[in-house]
């Protein structure tokens, strides 16, 4: 088969720091790689050489001829002058040019009616025919709406920092490329779009390699892992799982060398203090000899951590209770008649798309928001640490280490203490970082290190919305050793489902319309049981006629034009009307409107939910005739 990109011997360094030095990576024809390693390690500037948006400082990119890549980037590079319908459809691919003006055939109509705008409307529905692009037309919807991008004509610059990446991962998703290069494609996505992505890639006949610190998004595509590790590229042939199995021989393996290295070090360190000055030919390759293995004893790998138990306030009986609260805001339901007495030790997640009220909850529980109805109520002796989505403040322009420092010298453990520079080291804030200051480290670190203040005011409940968001691989694994070992209550919400499995008893699944299941399970036994279910409708659905059509071509039994038409257009104008509800309901969520604010957003939600209700029904009866099968 061969490959379709040869990366050989690339080196690159920024400053005195060496990223990776002579590694070499081929990629074949269909075959899905990930990369994984720790935060810096240089796994996005390797990306970006391989993508050829930046240069190496030795090696070459090779790509066989013809080959065609797509680059998703960690920050990707957007035109705030465009909107988003031009920084999807500016492409030579000739399919999305026909889509291209297709969509534009729809949007003129519905802002002119006349003979040219509906020749337009013609001519691109004749070049669509000729093309057979329907089919991809069809691919393109299904990127749009998994991704929720509906209004597709307002302005990049108004867009958050997760819709600019999803707007990027869309337009990549668009291509038709043999090769597709992805920077952590889920952050930013909820799990329902994670699993829609995942599923979508897996069904792409084309070459993928990916950065992700989704570890079952790994397990499912890629059948071969590459860590980045001492500068030096090591490949495993297998999923995730089968990599953490065999990283760990392998780093066994390398302790044992190292230790027998150390050994022989020992003895000729001896030999060289003794030797002459003045040496034979002989004893010049021995002490050449004895430089490459001084270097190999002083190699540093990651051995077992040893488990970290943090000291927390006791427990008394009562710990936390919610009294059949109710929460709205308007028409909008967030929480309705929910109740639940924790229990001491328990680890339990809280599921739901972006925007339905998970940090509505926590923000009740915390007392940052008051429920309508029912109460909260906390025991005595509970301590909350809650870890926000906002992050921290930090007052003037500090060194992380001096940050600890002012909260403890010394964190206490169950066992004794722990300085303040070897908690951050833990967490991989390496010597260096520790005397960087809060405003150089990446979004990431400072996620990171808000995460570690919250664990060193040693609570006894631990509220985490979204802990996991830009962490890497081994700071999961880190955080997820320290809540196992947690012995108060824990209440998280992640996009991560393998850390979910990995920790929780049961889950708080948010459905929508205030209601609130206690579901007795971790995440993936809830989605099986839910896909169960669904199936089950379906085959108790009585089955439809099915007027199948040929690809490429269209059904002349299929809806008329003005049908068509007016069904394009629901689907735009409700999405629309969601994306302004969203809006709203995201600004009443954040606790800074006024009273009467409050009740303007409100009536607003009410309206656009009937007006949304209305346009659905009607685009349900379409739906019907457009799309038979």
């Amino acid at each position: 088969m061969g490959n379709i990109l040869l990366a050989e011997h690339i080196s690159k360094s920024y400053g005195d720091k060496l990223l990776f030095e002579d590694i070499t990576l081929g990629i074949d024809e269909g075959q899905k790689i990930a990369l994984v390693a720790a935060n810096g390690t240089g796994k996005t500037s390797f990306l970006d050489i391989i993508a050829g948006s930046v240069e190496p400082d030795t090696g070459t990119v090779s790509l066989r001829e013809g080959t065609k890549v797509g680059y998703l980037s960690q920050n990707p590079d957007l035109n705030d002058k465009n909107t988003i319908f031009e920084e999807l459809f500016h492409s030579d691919n000739p399919f999305i040019k026909a889509i291209r003006n297709y969509e534009l055939s729809i949007k003129y109509l519905e802002q002119k009616d006349n003979t040219d705008n509906r020749k337009f409307m013609q001519d691109a529905m004749n070049r669509m025919d000729a093309m057979q692009a329907w089919d991809y037309e069809e691919k393109v919807k299904e990127i749009l709406s998994r991704l929720k991008l509906g209004d597709i004509h307002q302005p990049v610059s108004i867009l958050s920092g997760g819709q600019r990446k999803k707007v990027a991962l869309a337009r990549v998703l668009m291509q038709q490329v043999d090769l597709m290069i992805l920077d952590e494609p889920t952050n930013h996505l909820d799990i329902e779009m994670i699993e829609w992505l995942e599923n979508f890639l897996s069904r792409q006949k084309l070459a993928l390699l990916l950065v992700t610190h989704d570890r079952y998004f790994l397990d499912e595509l890629c059948e071969e892992i590459v860590e980045m590790y001492n500068n030096q590229l090591y490949k495993y042939k297998g999923n995730y799982s089968y990599f953490l199995e065999k990283r760990e021989e392998l780093h066994q393996q390398m302790l044992r060398e190292i230790d027998k290295a150390k050994n022989l070090y020992r003895k000729e360190l001896e030999w060289m203090r003794r030797m002459p000055k003045a040496r034979g030919t002989k004893a010049q390759a021995r002490v050449e000899a004895f430089y490459s293995l001084e270097q190999k004893a002083n190699q540093q790998v990651d051995d077992s951590r040893s488990q970290l138990f943090v000291k927390s306030e006791r427990l008394g009986k009562k710990i936390l209770e919610i009294n059949d609260i109710y929460k709205s805001f308007g028409n909008l339901k967030i929480v309705e008649a929910f109740s639940y007495t924790f229990k001491r030790g328990e680890k339990i997640g809280v599921v739901g798309p972006n925007g339905i009220g998970k940090s509505t909850l926590f923000n009740m529980i915390v007392g940052d928001e008051k429920p309508d109805k029912g109460s909260i109520v906390h025991g005595q002796t509970t301590k909350i640490s809650y870890f926000s989505q906002q992050g921290m403040q930090v007052e003037g322009n500090k060194r992380v280490l001096e940050i600890v420092k002012d909260v403890a010298e010394e964190i206490e453990l169950h066992n004794g203490t722990m300085s303040a520079s070897r908690f951050l080291s833990y967490f991989n804030f390496d010597s260096t970082t520790q005397y960087n200051y809060f405003n150089n480290l990446s979004g990431g670190e400072k996620r990171r290190l808000y995460l570690l203040m919250k664990l060193m005011e040693n609570p006894n409940f631990l509220i985490l919305d979204e802990p996991t968001n830009d962490l890497d691989i081994p700071t999961l694994a880190i955080l997820e050793d320290f809540l196992r070992n947690f012995n108060g209550c824990v209440l998280i919400s992640s996009h991560d489902r393998a850390f979910l499995d990995n920790l929780v008893d049961h889950v708080f699944v948010f459905e929508g319309h205030g209601h609130v299941k206690d579901f007795p399970g971790n995440y993936t036994q809830y989605r099986l049981k839910t896909q169960k279910e669904e199936k089950q409708k379906q085959i108790q659905k009585p089955k439809k006629q099915q007027n199948k059509r040929k690809p490429g071509k269209r059904d002349p039994n299929k809806a008329s034009y003005k049908q068509k038409q007016r069904h394009a257009h629901l689907e735009q104008e409700i999405q629309k009307l969601e994306d302004e509800k969203d809006k709203l309901t995201q600004k009443m969520n954040s606790g800074e409107l006024a009273p009467q604010q409050l009740q303007e957003n409100s009536e607003k939600i009410g309206e656009l939910m009937e007006k949304i209700d209305e346009l659905t029904s009607e685009w349900m009866e379409l739906e019907e005739i457009v799309n038979p099968e």
